[in-house]
């Protein structure tokens, strides 16, 4: 999927002749997708069980309306607001993870629930009106970009171009994490005798990983710098990663898709995984519609329509498996990478919405199917 999504930058950027890498096109790309990748890393510990969450995009809306009635009608303070707005998230999970875990209730029949009571809760909060606008202080967390220097050492020209120089400092810190990262790694394999990647490939591989990062870098630097949002985007990839792989808590979330009988005869507490999986993704869409109200500066009672189909396709296009147990957060983010540069360099190029609903629909059956297939082969 990463060399897929290569690909189709490549050829977006030819299509539009080089519309498409422009710094600014760049940095929408990553304004526009944002919601969808933090409803994406939350749905795909649902994936990883072998169900999904139809409820998000209506948390989404819920959650956006009463950010918007207590900012705008009711003067609240706005950090106070997004506090507020995480406490929602996290009651509505706990409610709906209540239903799964406990009373039985399938997850697609209880989120479906959800996806009802809380769109229908969103539209009569709102009773048919727009909230806008929001202060500056809670558009920032959408729209914002963190801050440069002070000259002289911020603002960097060279050649007639102006450099964001915190940006790039940010860039050469993340490339030399991943690289010592991926040093320690290959050595533990080594230690452990574990098959390992030739050499030169995998040099290779780092260099491939550290110019790609750097020219992203330089782009954005070459705007306004990184996008507030892509901080946060960094923070719950690199979070749910490292709990997902490396946790004990990660362990047993794959163990339940794997096999969720052979999990619970292990000792595993399937109903609290299940419990906490949803109350994570409910608290997750919170965020999300945060975002999302703050960076159309408005809550809106159609906020949140077919997020959660975003959220479902990014996962399954980024080798989710559709039985659960297979899947990776950083496939999630790619995937929703994926369906978000077909909307942009679509956009671009003139495709109507129509059609981009049929291609993006032709991407998600091709993905699964790819899935059942690859499936079928390992199995002979």
């Amino acid at each position: 999927m990463v060399f897929a999504l290569v690909v189709a930058m490549i050829f977006f950027g030819i299509l539009t002749g080089g519309v498409f890498f422009r710094p600014v096109n760049l940095t929408n790309l990553v304004l526009q997708n944002s919601y969808v990748l933090i409803l994406a890393v939350g749905m795909l510990l649902c994936t990883l069980t072998g169900n999904v969450d139809l409820s998000v995009g209506s948390v989404v809306c819920f959650v956006g309306a009463v950010c918007g009635v207590m900012i705008v009608d009711m003067h609240i303070n706005p950090f106070l607001v997004m506090f507020v707005s995480l406490l929602i998230g996290l009651v509505i999970g706990m409610w709906q993870g209540f239903w799964i875990a406990f009373v039985h209730v399938p997850p697609f029949i209880a989120t479906l629930a959800g996806m009802l009571i809380f769109r229908g809760l969103g539209q009569v909060i709102m009773q048919g009106q727009t909230k806008a606008p929001f202060p500056r202080e809670f558009q920032v967390i959408a729209s914002g970009y963190i801050p440069d220097f002070p000259p002289p050492l911020g603002g960097l020209t060279i050649g007639g171009a102006t450099f964001h120089v915190f940006s790039i400092i940010i860039g050469l810190v993340i490339v030399a994490f991943i690289i010592a990262s991926e040093i320690t790694k290959r050595r533990k394999q080594k230690a452990y005798n574990f098959d390992l990647l030739p050499k030169g490939i995998w040099i290779t591989k780092l260099l491939a990983i550290a110019v790609v990062l750097m020219a992203f870098t330089i782009v954005f630097a070459l705007y306004r710098g990184l996008p507030n949002i892509l901080i946060v985007l960094g923070v719950l990839i690199v979070g749910y990663q490292f709990v997902a792989s490396k946790t004990v808590q990660g362990r047993h979330i794959y163990a339940l898709g794997g096999n969720a009988k052979a999990a619970k005869l292990s000792g595993v507490k399937t109903e609290w995984v299940m419990f906490w999986i949803y109350t994570n993704m409910a608290v997750l869409a919170s965020i999300a519609a945060v975002v999302f109200a703050a960076r159309l500066n408005a809550a809106t009672p159609k906020a949140g329509q077919n997020f959660e189909m975003d959220a479902i396709a990014a996962c399954y296009v980024g080798g989710s498996a559709v039985s659960g147990g297979i899947g990776t957060i950083i496939g999630a983010v790619v995937g929703g990478l994926f369906i978000g540069v077909l909307n942009n360099g679509m956009s671009i190029i003139g495709v109507s919405t129509d059609w981009q609903q049929a291609i993006k629909g032709f991407v998600l059956l091709a993905a699964v199917a790819f899935d059942l297939y690859s499936k079928r082969r390992s199995t002979k």
